[in-house]
């Protein structure tokens, strides 16, 4: 089994994959470089956001070292991520957020683009 990379690269390797498409994305909180949670809004820029959040493994698959992310709110009120992200933080201070506002909703999330 492979060791999961630490957050802290993952996050820089997340901003710079946004970067390299054009979309603006912000790392908002700064967590616990080793194993800190990540989560991302996305601001459609247009009254909508989503909130993903650390995803539980695939056991069917052998590598568990990919980080997996679920939408835990889609296309919902910016007020309401905000909200729920309070609340991630009073229950984990050492989370990352990161903010991605692009048009098209896209999180960059998924393995092959």
């Amino acid at each position: 089994m492979t060791a999961r990379l630490r957050s802290d690269i993952w996050v820089s390797a997340y901003l710079r994959r946004c970067a390299v498409e054009g979309v603006v994305a912000v790392l908002r909180r700064r967590g616990a470089a080793e194993a800190g949670a990540i989560f991302i809004k996305v601001d459609w820029l247009d009254g909508r956001a989503s909130l993903y959040a650390p995803g539980l493994p695939d056991m069917d698959i052998e590598d568990r070292s990919e980080r997996r992310f679920e939408a835990i709110i889609l296309e919902g009120e910016p007020l309401a991520v905000e909200e729920r992200m309070l609340r991630e933080i009073r229950f984990d201070p050492d989370l990352w957020m990161i903010e991605v506002e692009d048009r098209g909703g896209r999180a960059f999330l998924d393995p092959e683009g």
